[in-house]
């Protein structure tokens, strides 16, 4: 009979593990905030809004592409894409911490690469610093050390995950 309670409790205390995992994951679940319904990255002044209802909500400084100059063209060309997107999908752990991914290739950006036999490139993200920080060398060359995504700091990141819903519009605008 001892052996069934301690089995019993073996599996409370997994359960209960396995409950504290999830939600560490899902940093949105306790947020009563409130949410925006558009958000909009401004590449030459290095800025993310957080819009609602035409009002701003917040604003954060952004590190883009190593070359941040034009709209992404293809894979590898390390560029922050240009246009009007959609948050798509949400990922609670990557490298870089949090991350909202962009809809980014649309159509028209498929459409684009295949006339000129190039890969569009995909995988666009708002996300936090990777973990042990930026590659010093990544630096060299100015601010801007992604391939193409737009990132925060880490503490920024959780407000923006918890303030931008799946489905949310998002606008880069040169």
């Amino acid at each position: 009979m001892k052996w069934l309670g301690f089995a019993l409790k073996g599996a409370g205390a997994a359960g209960l593990a396995s409950c504290l995992f999830a939600c560490a994951s899902y940093p949105t679940s306790t947020y009563t905030g409130q949410h925006a319904d558009r958000v909009v990255v401004q590449k030459s002044t290095r800025t993310l809004q957080l819009v609602q209802h035409g009002k701003v909500l917040k604003s954060y400084r952004v590190q883009l592409g190593q070359s941040p100059v034009g709209h992404k063209q293809q894979q590898g060309d390390q560029r922050t894409p240009e246009g009007v997107y959609t948050i798509d999908f949400r990922r609670a752990e990557s490298r870089f911490g949090l991350a909202l991914r962009v809809s980014y290739p649309n159509p028209a950006d498929r459409q684009y690469a295949a006339a000129r036999g190039v890969d569009p490139g995909g995988e666009i993200y708002i996300h936090g610093q990777p973990h042990g920080g930026v590659n010093p060398a990544r630096l060299a060359s100015g601010p801007d050390w992604t391939d193409g995504c737009v990132a925060v700091s880490n503490n920024e990141m959780r407000e923006i995950y918890a303030m931008v819903r799946d489905g949310t519009k998002i606008e880069i605008r040169p």
